[in-house]
């Protein structure tokens, strides 16, 4: 099987790491010439928490993109990317964090995905989009870990 797609993903949650996340992505899609596909999935509160930050009014339609293109995670990911030279597309999401980055990595050979270490009770009590994602995911998953 060849490598020709790479899902890099990022979450609100995620600011601080993004240039990390994107390493990672670097390292498997660079020496492949495989491309990679930028993720930004917001939940719905995330979604409407980013227009009201920024004061964008949301009469038109999804404007997950425009957000995306000013939160820190993606445009830290994508510097990464464009001083390496890496091909990439931009996909946002606004839904679940797990059903959003499994529906994106449908259409990739590879995800790539932070989070951070969770005690078993932090995973009983809060879930963990990222555990789910692990195993639920059409295509094999690198875990970039949180500091």
């Amino acid at each position: 099987m060849a490598l020709e797609t790479v899902l890099l993903v990022g979450r609100p949650g995620d600011e601080g790491h993004g240039a990390k996340l994107a390493e990672a992505a670097i390292e498997i899609a660079k020496p492949a010439g495989a491309r990679v596909i930028v993720g930004q999935i917001f939940t719905d509160e995330e979604y409407d928490t980013a227009l009201t930050s920024l004061g964008i009014e949301d009469e038109t339609g999804d404007r997950s993109e425009e957000i995306a293109l000013e939160h820190g995670i993606f445009s830290s990911m994508v510097a990464r990317l464009d001083d390496e030279g890496v091909d990439y597309d931009l996909r946002t999401a606004v839904g679940r964090h797990k059903s959003s980055i499994v529906d994106l990595a449908a259409e990739a050979d590879l995800l790539v995905i932070g989070g951070t270490k969770r005690s078993p009770a932090g995973k009983a009590v809060f879930g963990s989009s990222t555990q789910d994602v692990l195993l639920e995911a059409p295509c094999p998953v690198v875990f970039v870990r949180r500091e």
